[in-house]
């Protein structure tokens, strides 16, 4: 009597498992889902996913290269022009034999102090013995009264004071230098061991000088992405490409009022999420990282769950979001994924199996409505 009454139950049971079955197929065949809302709230179509493929990864490339082919030939100076004076600079200026024209402007002990070398290291904020160029660009000295000398290099102020003191002075003999720098300075910020002013001097500030004035790279700066702000101007430098092309980065040389940012490899990024051995964040290796890379620093697609035909990449870019995908079951797809360059902040989704999607969507069913339904029908 009990069979006969519980065999509708039975055909029940099986049933609503048929149709469960059903529903849960069609939701692990379906792949990766994107949905997105504009701000009225209603539904846009999903951005069209793009097939990983020789053309497309050529396509990207070329891209990429013309994006980095930044116009830097107003930064690269093969000959630098020697140190002009400006406003504020320290002259240091002897007549010799003639003691009396210093005027108290190079004192004794200032002139020990340039003799040993180390001026260019005193403070600009200290107020250093000297000709200071006033805000005109002048500086006051004996016989020769008020002498423009901004924009003059060290030999064209000696010749220019040399030619005003042979009026009073029988073939005036002059040394003229620069003795404190304190005109024309450039900033070094972010991932250096040294961040701060630097002062521009008779050595030509160049990139490379710069960046070693601060102390150098620290481990966690990102050679491929060094900002250069030049007034309205900004230029984004990338030293492993210029080396690639040629183009001696010490040839960059840097204007007064230069801001030179170097990026922290942190700020670069990729992603990595889904169905892998360990879903992590990754850092860039100085602005390059492939997809093949991205999968292996991340152990892999997960052998139980993972599908090596849904591997995807989320990029979004200031037009669109695109979506890549990647068949891995495919001949070549190990090359095109060592091909394919990631970039800063894509996400990569490695998408479950069927199989996968199946086993953890019975788990939650079990545990609820099914499991209720058995329990019913072993009732007594």
């Amino acid at each position: 009597m009990g069979i006969v009454m519980n065999f509708p139950i039975e055909i029940l049971r099986l049933r609503f498992f048929a149709a469960a079955s059903a529903l849960l197929l069609a939701g692990c065949t379906a792949g990766l889902q994107f949905q997105a809302e504009d701000s009225k709230g209603s539904a846009e179509p999903p951005p069209p996913t793009e097939m990983i493929t020789e053309q497309l990864i050529a396509a990207e490339k070329a891209v990429s290269l013309q994006q980095g082919d930044e116009d830097l030939s107003r930064l690269v100076v093969a000959n630098p022009p020697p140190y002009a004076i400006g406003r504020g600079d320290v002259l240091s200026i002897v007549v010799w034999d003639h003691p009396e024209l210093a005027g108290g402007g190079m004192t004794a002990a200032a002139a020990a102090l340039d003799a040993a070398g180390t001026n260019s290291n005193v403070s600009a904020n200290v107020a250093q013995p000297g000709f200071v160029v006033d805000h005109q660009g002048r500086i006051q000295f004996p016989f020769a009264g008020l002498l423009p000398v901004e924009g003059l290099t060290e030999e064209a102020a000696r010749a220019l004071l040399t030619q005003k003191l042979a009026r009073y002075i029988a073939s005036p003999n002059i040394t003229l230098r620069v003795q404190s720098y304190r005109s024309k300075r450039v900033y070094i910020d972010g991932e250096v061991k040294q961040p701060g002013l630097q002062a521009i001097n008779d050595i030509p500030m160049t990139l490379v000088e710069a960046l070693n004035r601060a102390g150098g790279l620290l481990p966690t700066a990102d050679q491929s992405r060094i900002a250069l702000e030049r007034a309205e101007a900004r230029y984004r430098i990338n030293l492993r490409d210029l080396v690639q092309k040629g183009i001696n980065p010490g040839n960059i040389m840097l204007a007064p009022g230069d801001v030179v940012r170097v990026h922290s490899r942190d700020e670069s990024k990729v992603f990595v999420s889904g169905e892998v051995v360990t879903p992590r964040a990754l850092t860039m290796h100085n602005g390059r990282l492939t997809l093949n890379e991205a999968l292996g620093e991340t152990g892999g697609i997960s052998p139980l769950s993972g599908d090596a035909r849904q591997i995807y990449v989320v990029r979004k870019t200031p037009e669109r979001t695109r979506v890549f995908q990647l068949d891995a079951r495919l001949a070549g797809s190990i090359a095109m994924a060592e091909s394919f360059e990631l970039r800063p902040k894509d996400v990569v989704y490695v998408a479950a199996s069927p199989l996968a999607n199946w086993n953890r969507n019975l788990s939650l069913l079990f545990p609820g409505a099914l499991t209720s339904a058995v329990g019913v029908t072993n009732r007594p």
